[in-house]
């Protein structure tokens, strides 16, 4: 196999700068400046909203986001930058007992193409489809006349002394700023309810669990949690892995006009030193958090559905009914060829088309009613 393995185990982290109240500061007003796009307008948080989870469209009705230019968007959905101090280093496990494939974890983006936030932070302020930057001179050049340059200058020794030196201080203090405990509140319903302060709902408790039944919902194989830990940090609704899901194509893309047009996810990485061209995890994107997911505007990848029910609904359905989410009852956003790698070995994607799903239309709406107490309560908002 075509594979290059990191040298980063599971248990390593992203690990952040020590908190420093000062670079957090920073990066909070950085998150927030709409002056450092090109046409000055948009910031981190017009995509990443604070009323949204830290996702959202700004603006845009294609379910994804608007770039700070008309008619330019970007690629992907939004995912939330909420909960981000726990994501790992992207890293490659292999099955040496059994030979089974590789599987991959960790990383940012939904392809998890960056293993620190500090690398993050400088790819869209460049993308020209989202904030539309020249190169890093520009960044730099606006962070020179922001009115907290200053505070950069007593942050960082000779920030200004290079436009490098300038797009590292940014990066640093977005890392900073979203690796901080208040970007990690645990502020929901369902904490509480680890915490014995408070209860669920008939529908709530239903719904949690049709979620965790491997046999119906299945969704804690990958959405991971544990609700009988006494701390909220042990439900984070994610293992941080990828999986091919095969989500129908999203046709209000203007590139997905193009029926050769794909977006293969991991195997289109371009980190050599992380890189794979395995053909096993062409389609794979990552596992997302499910915290605040009642908030988000757009879901999946390709922003493909508008509504929680129709996600948890696509799953109950993609086997037993496949017409109903594919024009011709095949996987419609992945080339033919890579079509082996959709699972389809464990429930609900292992029952024939044309029987019953394992989850029911109400078995559906508790999900849904259990998936809306990971709304956060309290979430930072603009400075």
């Amino acid at each position: 196999m075509a594979l290059a393995h990191t040298a980063a185990s599971a248990a390593s982290s992203t690990a952040p700068a020590p908190l420093d109240d000062a670079r957090v500061a920073l990066g909070r007003r950085i998150f927030f400046d709409a002056s450092l796009s090109e046409p000055p307008g948009t910031s981190c948080a017009s995509c990443h909203d604070p009323a949204r989870g830290y996702a959202g469209n700004h603006g845009s009705a294609s379910g994804v986001a608007l770039g700070s230019r008309p008619g330019h968007l970007t690629r992907r959905s939004t995912p939330s930058v909420l909960y981000l101090r726990f994501v790992r280093r992207f890293h490659v496990k292999w099955d040496d007992e059994d030979g089974g494939p590789p599987e991959a974890f960790g990383g940012f983006f939904w392809d998890g193409r960056a293993s620190t936030l500090h690398e993050v932070a400088p790819q869209p302020l460049l993308n020209r489809d989202e904030m539309n930057n020249a190169d890093r001179a520009a960044i730099a050049g606006k962070l020179a006349r922001a009115p907290y340059a200053d505070a950069l200058r007593r942050e960082f020794d000779d920030v200004f002394a290079s436009a490098d030196k300038a797009v590292e201080a940014l990066g640093l203090c977005i890392e900073a700023f979203l690796t901080s405990p208040a970007m990690s509140p645990f502020s929901s319903k369902y904490d509480d309810v680890v915490r014995g302060h408070d209860t669920l709902t008939a529908l709530e408790a239903r719904g949690l669990a049709a979620f965790r039944d491997f046999e119906r919902g299945g969704c804690a194989g990958c959405h991971k949690l544990d609700p009988s830990a006494p701390l909220p940090e042990a439900s984070l609704f994610t293992d941080f892995g990828y999986e091919v899901v095969a989500i129908p194509r999203n046709r209000r893309i203007p590139a997905n006009a193009d029926p050769r047009h794909f977006d293969l996810g991991v195997c289109e990485r371009r980190d050599p030193r992380q890189h794979t061209e395995d053909p096993w995890f062409c389609g794979s994107f990552r596992t997302p958090s499910l915290r605040n997911v009642a908030t988000r505007q757009s879901f999946m990848h390709n922003g493909a559905f508008t509504s929680l029910r129709e996600v948890v609904r696509f799953y109950a359905t993609r086997a037993t009914d496949p017409e109903r989410w594919y024009p011709n009852g095949t996987y419609d956003d992945l080339p033919a060829k890579y079509r082996a790698n959709v699972n389809v070995s464990v429930p609900p994607y292992n029952r024939p088309r044309g029987e019953a799903p394992a989850l029911a239309d109400d078995d559906v709406d508790a999900i849904v009613a259990f998936l809306e107490t990971l709304t956060d309560r309290q979430v930072p908002g603009a400075p």
